[in-house]
């Protein structure tokens, strides 16, 4: 009783407030999975709040389904059901039209990214409403208020405002104390600096009844660089790592068979020459030879090959691969970190860590800046004491000096523009993830595509209906939908949208790795190759095909194409037209990729290619100076995707692909890929006037503040119209 009870209330609080979803209660959910042991699955196709009814509304009608909750954000789904797997709730979501891969929670960890965020936006808030109340009572102060009156508001106004400036601006004094024990100067040091001596100046004026008192500067201070590190963060917290979420990808458990019998391991626990079972629909969990069984297998998520192959005994599979129509034995070479898929993890690390290395122009700005501002400062200060002997003066010119070079205008410069681009781009249907993409895009001169999924559709369909004749398309549409293969699925779509309706079969069954076949009033009926089915039909080169034969009927071929991704022409022509090279990469077979850039108008095309190739012809591309934009949607592209100079993936991407990409296109239309690039060229010019823009401001302020012409609140003042001007100017672009 008491484990229901505890069940109960755990359900309760998942599912008390279905719109608290997107955020901390799903964070704190896949946190309370990866304890507990439950199923993350990951939803690629998943968009609206429809699909979040939709999956829940379906796995919690599936018995022993206790719990289940969806992250729109994330695009998963966190599932309370001790004893039900992964093979058995996949199945229910793709019976409704949704993708889903099963995640290992465990190694998931964004939440912290999230949390931090919101820690920031938290501080700007408490520095905000604390800069609106000091500046009310400081209105009095310049109104004329003297005396007793002048010192009871600069005692309110500490009293404010030294405890926000503590909490406020506790990310800079923290990063700044962690500089100078590593003996460096960032940024964040003077920005302490500056806030210190601002708020210890109005203390020291204010318990010696003071004129002055600056208070009001030291807050509006804080919160404006807090706004330009949380624009900072939102144009990076999305951009997770590829490498963690390939990671997540690989399949936590696998079916040991030991003296006969089907054991549950994981699958760090597997040894080279271990026997493993793979269940139909379940991706294989290590890397092996299959030494028992025939199936087909979709090697689509690692290789790009838009059609399953044919595995029996003596087939090599690798870790990642999905088993589609039949149950195989596997006699394990390599598992866990030896396995083809974390091979490729790491492949993609190194891949994000070479790119990692590109410094943006704010941080190439900023390597300069700390030891230059604190050089003004200290001049400033000697510079004064030595001309009036008073230290007081002296300090309030330094003071103002820190806060007048602040770098607001300098930390909104990218963070502006970036947010300002991505708002017209995302009406355009592209999504920025990463704040140097816009400088990255704009270089680009090679486009480097993957076929599968980007150029085209990454679906087979029915070239046409014609040759099936209508007394037999009832019969097609039960067979096809009692498949799971691409092309009967493709058949089945296709003659639900004429209408028909299905006929009722006597028996049905798949044979793995040549088809399905079934009985209808008493005549054997059989979907699949043409070989097996008795028709000597060779495989069209302008498609694949698959061979319906009914007894007494004569066998129809039926053919099927991969249809390019509206937009793909146009795009390509823009890009071809406005000089740049265009490359198609693909895993797909010779005569698939030859088709696809004839119709493209394409003239440079490789196929068969691996995920190391991909990732290898675009190093090999990189070291030869070119820029290279890669444009792919699959676990064979992520690789490429972290190497290149930039990359964009399809919203229905596999997860590491979107994570690994800068940029996300989230409708199917292909075209907005070019014209980002002119757009990317707009946000770097508006991105370069904002740095001409903090320069002359601080050409014009600085001599002002060493002059002692500008009290700290000038400064701030001054500092406060930099970042609006900023701000304004990146607003131009929309």
């Amino acid at each position: 009783m008491a484990e229901l009870s505890a069940d109960r209330e755990y359900a309760a609080r998942l599912s008390a407030c279905p719109a608290c979803d997107a955020a901390p209660l799903a964070e704190r959910v896949a946190g309370a999975a990866a304890q507990r042991g439950d199923l993350v699955l990951s939803l690629p196709t998943a968009h609206c709040a429809t699909c979040i009814s939709d999956v829940e509304r379906a796995l919690l009608a599936q018995p022993g389904v206790r719990v289940a909750r969806v992250n729109l954000t994330l695009r998963r789904v966190m599932i309370d059901a001790p004893s039900l797997s992964a093979e058995d709730l996949i199945p229910v979501l793709e019976r409704i039209g949704y993708e889903a891969h099963e995640l290992d929670a465990s190694v998931l960890s964004s939440t912290a990214a999230e949390r931090q965020g919101r820690d920031i936006l938290m501080r700007i808030g408490v520095a905000g409403f604390a800069m609106m109340n000091i500046m009310i009572l400081s209105v009095a102060v310049w109104s004329g208020a003297t005396g007793a009156t002048r010192d009871m508001f600069h005692w309110i106004s500490a009293v404010i405002a030294l405890p926000t400036v503590i909490f406020a601006g506790k990310p800079f004094f923290v990063s700044a104390w962690n500089s100078l024990k590593a003996g460096r100067l960032g940024m964040d040091v003077p920005i302490s600096l500056a806030l210190i001596l601002a708020s210890g100046i109005s203390l020291f004026e204010t318990i010696n009844s003071g004129h002055h008192a600056y208070f009001d500067a030291a807050v509006m201070l804080c919160f404006f660089l807090l706004v330009g590190r949380y624009l900072d963060f939102r144009t990076r917290a999305v951009a997770r790592s590829a490498a963690e979420e390939l990671t997540a990808l690989e399949v936590p458990r696998a079916v040991l068979l030991k003296d006969g019998a089907e054991q549950v391991v994981g699958v760090a626990d597997l040894r080279p020459g271990d026997v493993i079972r793979i269940r139909p629909g379940a991706r294989v969990a290590a890397d092996g030879e299959v030494i028992a069984g025939m199936s087909e297998i979709d090697r689509s998520l690692l290789t790009g090959e838009s059609l399953p192959v044919q595995a029996g005994p003596g087939a090599v599979l690798a870790a990642g691969e999905v088993n589609l129509t039949g149950p195989l034995d596997l006699r394990v070479s390599a598992a866990g970190r030896d396995s083809s898929l974390t091979r490729l993890a790491h492949l993609v690390a190194m891949a994000e860590a070479t790119r990692g290395r590109y410094a943006s122009l704010a941080e190439r700005a900023s390597r300069l800046y700390s030891p230059v501002v604190h050089l003004l400062a200290l001049f400033s200060y000697g510079l004064w004491m030595y001309w009036t002997g008073d230290w007081r003066v002296a300090l309030n010119v330094a003071a103002a000096v820190l806060i007048i070079t602040c770098p607001c205008a300098l930390g909104l410069a990218v963070p502006a523009v970036v947010t300002a681009a991505s708002g017209k781009l995302f009406k355009r249907g592209l999504l920025i993830k990463d704040g140097t993409a816009l400088e990255r895009l704009a270089e680009v001169d090679t486009v480097v595509f993957d076929k599968t999924g980007t150029l085209t559709m990454g679906r087979p369909e029915l070239v046409s209906l014609d040759p099936l004749p209508d007394d037999l398309r009832p019969v097609a549409l039960a067979i096809a939908g009692a498949s799971s293969h691409p092309l009967s699925r493709a058949l089945a779509a296709a003659l639900a949208a004429e209408g028909v309706a299905p006929a009722v079969l006597d028996s049905v069954a798949e044979v793995p790795g040549f088809g399905i076949e079934g009985a209808w009033r008493g005549l054997r009926i059989r979907l699949g190759r043409a070989d097996w089915v008795g028709k000597e039909t060779p495989e069209a080169e302008d498609g694949p095909v698959s061979v319906l034969a009914v007894d007494g009927h004569a066998p129809v071929t039926l053919r099927f194409t991969d249809a390019l991704r509206p937009g793909a022409a146009d795009c390509v022509a823009a890009l071809r037209a406005g000089g740049r090279r265009v490359i198609m990469l693909s895993g797909d077979t010779p005569a698939a990729v030859a088709r696809a850039a004839a119709d493209l108008g394409m003239t440079e095309f490789r196929a068969s290619v691996t995920p190391q190739d991909k990732e290898a012809a675009v190093a090999a591309l990189s070291e030869a100076g070119a820029k290279v934009l890669m444009v792919g949607d699959g676990l064979n592209d992520t690789a490429a995707l972290a190497r290149a100079h930039v990359s964009i993936s399809p919203a229905t991407a596999l997860d590491a692909a979107r994570v690994a990409s800068d940029m996300v296109l989230m409708g199917q239309d292909l075209a907005p890929v070019a014209g980002a690039i002119e757009m990317a060229r707009q946000a770097r010019r508006r991105i370069k006037e904002n740095f001409a823009i903090s320069i002359a401001y601080n050409i014009v302020a600085v001599p002002f503040a060493i002059m002692g012409l500008a009290t700290p609140l000038m400064a701030a003042l001054a500092m406060s119209v930099s970042s609006v001007s900023v701000t304004l100017n990146a607003l131009r672009l929309r």
